[in-house]
């Protein structure tokens, strides 16, 4: 058996095989509820309703949503130029430290200056994170992926030791967390008495503004060139390495968004455990997406929404939440696999 290029994959090729793959998924996670003695399709049943099923659930799934579109579309926009970025996690946390540094009282500005300003410098600290693994890739070689992984806990480590330290709330009672920030320095509520802050809508026109850049910038040309080919776009006249440095600030900047989206709105402060992984599971929304910004925003909300909707599930089925990890999994596995059968086919020789 060999696999055989297709070269120009019709587009039901390209929309079915993706589909098909999520049916796969929805089948065997049925299977699953089945055997941990559940009826199947109540369970599926129970996530939708508790991630869509009332005014609640679907805010706490859109808050869920909204760092997974940011951390999602890091991944899309450096995996769209072949930069493997698995260091959103870092990027994040690093983008929750300088928004707790300058909400916490450092700047007494109005909130029309203090938030564009500390939402821009956590995107230059994450855009620094990503930095360093593009440039010890670009001139010695290194491999991203174990650069940028390692990254995770150094940073990880570091706030650690800050929330031990010099960002400690000193009236936390002991615990390891930063002071909450500033009025001045919260996102506002997109309506009065509900949870869903404005860090949601930021989101959405960020996915908008990516998209506008991967299909009508010069950038977003480059950046496709140097993914799918880097010598020809050698060839072209591209600089290479500079798509590379400009796309590892534009995917550390989004990442970064994620970390001052939940301190400025959701948390209100920093502490150790607020991203239950989102910098890793953005690589699973981008990959559902296949790496389409706009499609971030719907695999996000699917993500966002099997974990919502697992945790009730939970409650009223008896079933172990774990279901939601390997649903997730199954998703990640049975879309890579649609991807390569969208590229490839397998002949008999």
């Amino acid at each position: 058996m060999r696999l055989e290029p297709v070269a120009n994959p019709t587009w039901t090729r390209s929309l079915g095989l993706p589909a098909l793959a999520l049916f796969a998924t929805v089948v065997v996670a049925s299977l699953l509820a089945m055997v941990a003695g559940a009826q199947p399709f109540s369970v599926l049943g129970l996530i939708v309703k508790g991630a869509f099923g009332s005014k609640f659930a679907l805010l706490e799934t859109l808050n869920r949503a909204t760092p997974l579109i940011f951390t999602g579309l890091a991944v899309a926009v450096a995996f769209r130029a072949k930069l493997w970025n698995i260091g959103a996690e870092a990027q994040l946390y690093m983008g929750a430290v300088v928004t707790v540094v300058l909400g916490t009282g450092a700047l007494a500005w109005p909130s029309f200056a203090l938030l564009p300003t500390i939402a821009v410098a956590a995107m230059l600290a994450g855009a620094v994170v990503l930095l360093v693994p593009t440039f010890l890739k670009t001139r010695f070689g290194v491999d991203e992926v174990v650069t940028t992984l390692l990254l995770n806990f150094v940073v990880l480590l570091w706030v650690s030791m800050l929330l031990e330290g010099p960002l400690k709330d000193p009236m936390g009672l002991g615990w390891p967390k930063s002071a909450r920030l500033i009025g001045e320095a919260r996102l506002p509520r997109i309506a009065e008495g509900l949870r869903l802050h404005w860090g949601f809508g930021l989101a959405l026109i960020s996915a908008l503004v990516v998209w506008v850049i991967q299909r009508r910038s010069t950038l977003g040309y480059e950046m496709r060139a140097v993914g799918l080919n880097p010598a020809a776009a050698r060839f072209a006249g591209i600089p290479v390495n500079a798509v590379l440095i400009k796309t590892a600030l534009l995917s550390g900047g989004l990442a970064a968004l994620a970390g001052f989206s939940e301190v400025a709105g959701l948390k209100g402060n920093l502490t150790l455990d607020i991203s239950p992984g989102f910098g890793y599971t953005g690589i699973i929304v981008a990959m559902l997406a296949l790496l389409n910004p706009l499609g971030v925003v719907v695999a996000a909300l699917f993500v966002a929404g099997i974990f919502v909707g697992a945790d009730s599930m939970s409650r009223a089925a008896g079933v172990p939440t774990y279901l939601a990890d390997i649903m997730l999994a199954l998703a990640l596995l049975a879309m890579v696999l649609a991807i390569m059968l969208t590229k490839f086919r397998v002949r008999r020789d």
